[in-house]
């Protein structure tokens, strides 16, 4: 029987990967991405310090590949808002998910990491707005500049509800994106 060349990573290389995602991201829970070593993320995954560098460069470029897919999941979970028939409730969806992962979000958003990620989050809403086309009235702002203003204000207002030693409800904190960010965004269009 032979065997087929694979397309996919091998097994080993995306275990691997998780691995040092999943350490990163328990570290940053505990510390600021700038007092992580490469050594403690190798140590916390349990993997060598070797097999680190086949897999990043730098642990800068691990917090990008961990950035990237997080960025990617809420952006996923954000951008419906803007489309919504009900973007209260659409804002709601987005909190829930994020209290599901509070503690993730709380280390990405409010830790060392916290401005690689934010200009990620930035980048990646110019990306989606690129997606959507040009902008219906002459008088509206450029869709770029509406999408960029809007994500990073749904990340400064997320990152300040993290912040918070005894957070607002969901209901509220979902109130609060959409009146200020969401209902004037969609307004100028």
């Amino acid at each position: 029987m032979s065997r087929r060349p694979s397309s996919s990573p091998d097994a080993r290389q995306v275990r691997t990967r998780a691995s040092l995602r999943g350490a990163l991201l328990g570290l940053l829970e505990r510390e600021p991405f700038e007092r992580i070593t490469v050594r403690a993320i190798t140590n916390e995954a349990r993997v060598g310090y070797a097999t680190f560098f086949r897999h990043y460069a730098d642990k800068e470029a691990l917090l990008d590949d961990l950035a990237a897919r997080e960025i990617a999941e809420l952006l996923g979970k954000s951008m419906p808002v803007f489309a919504a028939d009900d973007t209260r409730r659409a804002c709601v969806a987005l909190f829930e998910y994020i209290a599901r992962r509070r503690s993730l979000w709380r280390a990405l958003l409010t830790g060392g990491a916290a401005p690689i990620l934010r200009a990620r989050f930035v980048e990646h809403g110019r990306q989606v707005a690129s997606e959507f086309g040009t902008v219906a009235s002459p008088d509206a702002s450029p869709i770029d500049l509406r999408v960029t203003h809007a994500t990073a204000a749904t990340i400064e207002i997320i990152a300040w509800w993290l912040g918070q030693a005894e957070a607002l409800p969901i209901e509220q904190i979902a109130g609060i994106l959409d009146r200020l960010v969401i209902t004037p965004t969609l307004a100028e269009a």
